[in-house]
């Protein structure tokens, strides 16, 4: 059977299990059509480019599948359906990626980083030493004589 990647952007008020709940309606059709879902990637709810249906974020989740092209006709004529999904995608590809997707991938190697504190961001230890006092402003200066000509 031809393989396919399936990528679909859901409402931001919906909640999390909720999105597992349709991932799951979803998944759950392609096996009545006779297909498989070989893989399932939650990516989380992410900002949008630009606003789709009032939405300015939406949840973004990854199906890799397995199944003929009717099943596919389906899963897209379910999806135009539902009000929950703001937009999807599906493409065929040759073979489908071992492990986690590149957005994944991502994700990792951004808490990987270690985290920045307020002293690196103002300047203060980065050399090791403290940045030095800033100065007082000069005092008043007693009002001086003026000289009328």
């Amino acid at each position: 059977m031809p393989l396919y990647e399936n990528v679909f952007i859901a409402r931001q008020d919906i909640s999390g299990t909720q999105v597992d709940a349709l991932a799951d309606t979803f998944t759950q059709l392609i096996g009545e059509q006779g297909g498989e879902v070989k893989k399932r990637e939650y990516w989380g709810l992410r900002n949008l480019s630009y606003r789709m249906k009032k939405n300015r974020k939406g949840h973004y989740v990854l199906l890799n599948i397995d199944a003929p092209a009717a099943a596919i006709f389906e899963l897209e004529r379910t999806m135009r359906i539902n009000e929950d999904v703001l937009r999807y995608l599906t493409l065929r590809v040759d073979k489908h990626e071992e492990g986690p997707s590149p957005v994944m991938q991502n994700r990792g190697s951004r808490e990987d980083r270690p985290r920045r504190s307020d002293r690196d961001r103002y300047g203060e230890g980065r050399d090791g030493g403290e940045r030095p006092a800033p100065e007082a402003p000069p005092a008043a200066a007693a009002p001086s004589e003026t000289v009328e000509a």
